[in-house]
């Protein structure tokens, strides 16, 4: 498994959203990983097994789910990571006007 994981849930549809587009990126920008949602919402591989401590983010591809006119085209959660060899797993729960997270396990 994935150091990071992540999955997307879209609360107005009620069912996982299949097929977004998520980077994951240094807290500079820099790109680490790429990958794309499946049927169940989830991206088990994404990213290496281990990571340097530090802060990162996740930048999902919401639009491409909500439509081109989607108040939030684009979410962008930024964490850090104090252990790089602990899992950590970061969903995202959508709607079309409005976003939470938390951290999963």
């Amino acid at each position: 498994m994935s150091l990071v994981t992540t999955h997307i849930l879209d609360t107005a549809a009620g069912r996982p959203a299949s097929g977004v587009g998520v980077r994951l990126e240094t807290g500079a920008g820099e790109p680490v990983a790429a990958g794309r949602t499946d049927a169940d919402g989830r991206i088990r591989d994404l990213g290496p097994d281990t990571l340097e401590p530090g802060v990162y983010r996740l930048v999902f591809d919401t639009g491409a789910h909500l439509g081109p006119d989607s108040f939030f085209p684009e979410v962008t959660l930024t964490f850090r990571i104090a252990d790089g060899t602990e899992h950590h797993h970061v969903p995202l729960l959508l709607s079309p006007f409005a976003y939470s997270t938390y951290r999963g396990s």
